[in-house]
């Protein structure tokens, strides 16, 4: 997947901080005795199989790229990075068992985390294991509410994306809107926190369906479209089902305007959906490198290493791997309770979605969502 847009990237984002000092404080142990090798071993955990299998590799490999950055450049207090990768398959008994396996294996820092029903159940693995998460990818507000001190996110949140959405449809005149979910927690979290703006905005929300992921027919939730005249339909789902349900509207005669959340922003969207039924769909998505003005010198570089373009989530996951390795520099420890602090002091440090400064509540403080567009076999930024 492609996605285009012009301009020119300002220089402070350019750097990308991808001189991250190799000196620094002196990097010591944590006290425990489990710290004593030359490597610091992060963990990921992304989906290697089941639906949202396509987005783990662009993580994986996002994420590769930071730790071989950071180690030619002598590592951290000249110790090494290494990434451990586990199979989270959208599943949360899948990401469970990752989880216990990168607690086994010795890693220090979480650096994954894609679907947020399969990651709140490592919550808590990782928190009795004293593993701080920079979770990329998941963001639903699920994952705040027990306030956990080792959860940090950098994408942005649930309540940002339905912001975003809620402004595009209300600045569209819209005369009703069709909420459609699929009973996940990411998914549910982004119409609920969505219904709630386009109330704010008195937007009428025309119809609101919950349809079961894995399924193939979804004929039950396109009726119900049809039936309550929405002239705009939200998808918050991933894109194996925004797919089908794409297809299943345009064939039953729907000719309003579709928008799909974060998680079905992938080239297989419009695979599924069939090219021509997907043309002038909209997405809300967080910023890309194809997205940021100037960011093509990131994606050469991500294509000479892996010999494909970036897809979805390749940039949070390597901002993670970069944000870990910076919290580590500035404790002088690999210590999860001295990395957590270090990631609450965070101040400026700069990823694609601009300055890092953590919010009380361990969101981004800046960074947002962008309005995307499907023009022929790509999402491009909407004009």
């Amino acid at each position: 997947m492609t996605i285009i847009r012009r301009g020119t990237m300002t220089a402070a984002v350019m750097a990308l901080g991808l001189t991250l000092a190799a000196c620094g404080g002196s990097l010591t142990q944590d006290g425990s005795g489990k710290d004593d090798s030359d490597t610091i071993k992060l963990g990921m955990l992304t989906p290697l199989t089941g639906s949202s299998a396509a987005i783990g590799p662009h993580m994986k490999d996002g994420a590769r790229l930071a730790v071989d950055e950071i180690n030619a450049k002598g590592g951290i207090d000249g110790r090494k990075l290494s990434l451990t990768v586990e199979d989270e398959a959208c599943d949360p008994k899948t990401a469970a068992a990752g989880a216990a396996k990168l607690v086994s294996a010795g890693v220090r820092i979480s650096v994954g985390g894609y679907c947020s029903s399969a990651t709140l159940p490592t919550l808590s693995i990782f928190e009795k294991a004293h593993i701080p998460m920079i979770i990329p990818a998941a963001n639903s507000a699920d994952l705040l509410a027990e306030q956990r001190r080792n959860v940090f996110l950098i994408n942005g949140t649930g309540i940002q994306q339905a912001q975003a959405a809620a402004a595009f449809i209300k600045a569209g005149s819209s005369k009703g809107v069709a909420l459609i979910d699929d009973n996940t927690s990411y998914s549910t979290d982004i119409t609920k926190r969505t219904g709630d703006e386009l109330g704010l905005l008195g937007v009428k929300v025309a119809d609101h369906q919950s349809v079961t992921a894995g399924e193939s027919d979804y004929s039950g939730a396109v009726n119900a479209v049809l039936g309550s005249k929405a002239d705009f339909v939200y998808w918050t789902g991933y894109y194996q089902e925004g797919g089908l349900l794409i297809k299943q509207l345009r064939a039953a005669g729907y000719k309003g305007r579709i928008m799909v959340a974060d998680g079905s922003v992938d080239g297989k969207l419009i695979e599924i959906a069939g090219k021509s039924n997907v043309q002038g769909v909209f997405a809300t998505m967080t910023q890309t490198p194809q997205t940021i003005p100037g960011g093509e010198a990131w994606v050469a570089t991500y294509k000479k290493k892996f010999g494909s373009e970036p897809g979805p989530y390749s940039t949070q996951a390597y901002d993670a791997v970069r944000v870990a390795a910076e919290a580590v520099r500035a404790a002088g420890s690999t210590d999860g309770q001295d990395v957590i602090e270090a990631l609450e002091q965070i101040d400026g440090f700069e990823i694609f979605s601009g300055p890092l400064n953590f919010t009380l509540q361990h969101t981004l403080s800046v960074g947002g969502f962008d309005i995307l567009v499907v023009e022929d076999d790509d999402f491009v930024l909407e004009k």
